[in-house]
């Protein structure tokens, strides 16, 4: 499925209807360019998710944890992957305790820098085009949504 958002507010408007369509262990894995909105989308997610904190790209942390006041899910971790070394400096953090967790929704930006983490995981794949300065072509794999 493909969606054009021509706004901000759109794109996060696109990120809440994506949260309403997770279940537990779902981990939405984000591609795209710096600056085509990965922040963005995920910020509508957790407004989804009835998530007040401000939403922040964990780029130096690598991992954001938010409680979600939800009877099946309790978290919505939020990993950003560019800074990335390599692979253990995610497991070394406890990354697994995490993805598919059945309490748990994952988005991880630039998730290509984790293949093997993820190579045995189901995932919900994203994709977000830069058009111009406001608008965005993003684009849902058609395994769930």
């Amino acid at each position: 499925m493909n969606i054009l958002t021509k706004t901000i507010s759109e794109t996060k408007k696109i990120g809440k209807t994506l949260a309403k369509q997770c279940r537990g262990g779902d981990i939405v894995c984000l591609y795209g360019d710096l600056g085509t909105g990965k922040t963005t989308l995920t910020k509508g997610m957790a407004n989804g998710f009835l998530i007040k904190k401000d939403i922040t790209s964990p780029t130096f942390a690598l991992m954001n944890i938010y409680p979600v006041k939800s009877q099946k899910i309790k978290q919505l971790v939020h990993i950003d992957t560019y800074r990335l070394k390599n692979e253990q400096e995610l497991i070394d953090i406890g990354i697994e305790d995490y993805l598919g967790a059945p309490d748990t929704i994952c988005i991880i930006e630039w998730p290509e820098k984790i293949t093997d983490l993820l190579s045995k995981k189901k995932v919900k794949k994203v994709t977000i085009k830069h058009i111009d300065e406001n608008k965005r072509q993003i684009e849902l794999e058609d395994n769930g949504y």
